[in-house]
């Protein structure tokens, strides 16, 4: 069995990229396809896009994600140039697999009023039993340590990574919260996660804020792609599920 992992750096300018260990006992499917040729600090939506030109069950699939927060803590999404609702971490949702998504997050502990808007890139799948996928999201937590780490105007890169048992880093796992990996200055945290399992997402904190928030601009949303939202009392889907507009073909 392996754990989903990430790895974390924090840059002291406005540049950085990292990842983080975390844990949910899913099987690897198939070998890591590393991505030697796509840095993890390339424009976001690039490397989700020549995932999708490598082939296979991605395109048009949406990968459950559990978001998760500091207790106090709103997520609201992007949909249709339009934030959602703030509604309290954790939440899951389903992204598709390639698109860049915003996200706005609100009632940080001891920072009223700040917002951070961070994104997520999700650049492959998992592969749970049939109608076991909520049972088995990708997780993404937003710690207090990055979220104020981009308030303060830094930009923090996690790669979350499904761990390759041969690789499982030698420490024990906390249920309740993350464990950490930072990469070095000096290594690409892609290219490290590559070494360590297969690649899942990536997360970026910090950086930009919208000029206007009541009406942020289609390209700080990344034109809002569509994603499913689930009803909070047992993971099923309630009926307007899906939010924003679907892909044409």
């Amino acid at each position: 069995m392996s754990i989903l992992a990430a790895l974390r750096d924090i840059s002291r300018s406005c540049i950085a990229a990292g990842a983080c260990l975390l844990g949910s006992t899913l099987a690897l499917a198939d070998p890591p396809l590393v991505h030697h040729l796509n840095a993890g600090v390339l424009v976001p939506g690039e490397i989700g896009a020549a995932k999708l030109q490598q082939g296979g069950p991605l395109a048009g699939y949406y990968q459950p994600l559990e978001i998760r927060g500091p207790q106090g803590t709103n997520i609201s999404f992007a949909v249709e140039n339009q934030f959602t609702q703030p509604q309290p971490a954790p939440t899951k949702v389903a992204m598709l697999i390639g698109p860049v998504y915003r996200l706005r997050v609100t009632g940080i502990p001891h920072h009223e009023g700040d917002e951070v808007y961070p994104t997520i890139e999700v650049i492959n799948r998992l592969y749970p039993p049939c109608g076991e996928e909520l049972r088995f999201p990708i997780p993404i937590e937003f710690t207090q340590e990055d979220l104020e780490a981009a308030i303060d105007g830094k930009f923090i890169t996690r790669i979350i990574y499904l761990e390759n048992p041969r690789n499982a880093y030698a420490r024990q796992e906390d249920p309740k919260s993350q464990l950490t990996l930072e990469a070095s200055p000096k290594e690409d945290p892609l290219a490290l996660a590559d070494r360590l399992g297969r690649p899942m997402a990536i997360v970026r904190i910090g950086g930009r804020v919208p000029v206007d928030v009541a009406s942020p601009d289609e390209q700080f949303m990344y034109n809002s792609p569509p994603l499913i939202r689930f009803a909070k009392r047992d993971g099923a889907p309630p009926p307007e599920t899906m939010l924003g507009q679907m892909p044409t073909q």
